[in-house]
């Protein structure tokens, strides 16, 4: 059974989950998961792991994220995007664009920010969006995040010059919501603001030039392999053949520090002399010990 991740360049209107249904079908495989999942209004880089790839997942969903997206100042909606009930417009005219730029400077770095009511994040056992769709009060805590960089590529009038379209670049660390940044500079400007469209560009090492869409994977299925994709992820070192054995039976080896020419990481993929993926290791003292082994003795998969 092959393994390795599927770049998907996700459309609109799907969810996470309809994805990784369709690669289940085009891999003839059940063992499919996805690395954070993308709104149904979200298009862009949804990394999806295959058989022993979904191994990986759990490393690939802290990673930093890249978005391109839209926001309309002068509208503030329920869902924070342009899926939700217009709850507030207010004139947006007035606004400049070294405000915009201002504001944006604002909420760059290191900031808290207060999760969109819709997340799914769970609020006395229930996600928070199904809380919100039947009519109870959310209140999240805001959470600390990162926004390496927030960069304004244009601004430009709507509806006439009362609302203002600001299209973005976002890299940030995981866990960002894109859609609270658009509500929170509009906020910050006094008019109020949602997000009117949304795309992700890359997701750690993997970016949209290695995406493909669902027809383009329909049309001739294909993966990253499992070696290339924990290559591309994490620190790597190359072992000798009684490293890679002793791993192999889950047996401790010399610790990544000590072991010359290798990468240094808290986590690091262990590759055979034949460039086979063995283990992910982690330096505990004098040695290093499997994390997880992929290639594990007698293990013919």
């Amino acid at each position: 059974m092959l393994s390795g991740l599927v770049i998907v360049d996700k459309p609109r209107g799907w969810t996470s989950h309809d994805v990784v249904g369709k690669v289940r079908r085009l891999a003839g495989t059940r063992k499919v998961g996805h690395a954070g999942t993308l709104d149904p209004m979200a298009t862009g880089v949804l990394v999806v792991g295959v058989n022993k790839a979904t191994r990986l997942l759990s490393y690939i969903v802290g990673t930093e994220k890249t978005y391109t997206a839209t926001i309309r100042l002068g509208q503030s909606t329920v869902t924070d995007d342009a899926e939700g009930e217009v709850l507030e417009e207010r004139l947006a005219a007035a606004i400049t664009e070294d405000q915009i730029r201002g504001g944006v400077g604002r909420l760059t770095g290191e900031i808290l920010q207060v999760p969109s009511s819709v997340s799914a994040i769970k609020v006395a056992g229930e996600r928070s969006y199904a809380r919100v769709r039947a009519g109870k009060e959310v209140a999240l805590e805001a959470r600390p995040v990162t926004i390496h960089s927030f960069e304004v590529h244009g601004v430009r009038r709507v509806r006439g010059g009362r609302l203002q379209d600001v299209d973005v670049t976002v890299r940030c660390s995981s866990g960002t919501y894109i859609r609270a940044l658009a509500r929170d500079l509009g906020n910050d400007l006094g008019v109020g603001g949602h997000l009117t469209a949304l795309r992700r560009t890359q997701v750690g090492p993997y970016g949209v030039e290695q995406a493909r869409t669902l027809e383009e994977l329909a049309e001739g299925f294909t993966m990253l392999p499992l070696d290339d994709a924990a290559r591309a992820l994490l620190p790597t070192r190359e072992l000798t053949e009684h490293e890679a054995v002793e791993l192999s039976f889950g047996r401790r080896i010399e610790s990544t520090r000590a072991a010359a020419g290798a990468e240094r990481g808290p986590v690091t993929a262990a590759f055979a002399p034949d460039g086979a993926l063995v283990a992910l290791i982690k330096d505990t003292g004098a040695h290093a010990k499997p994390e997880l082994v992929f290639a594990a003795q007698g293990d013919g998969a």
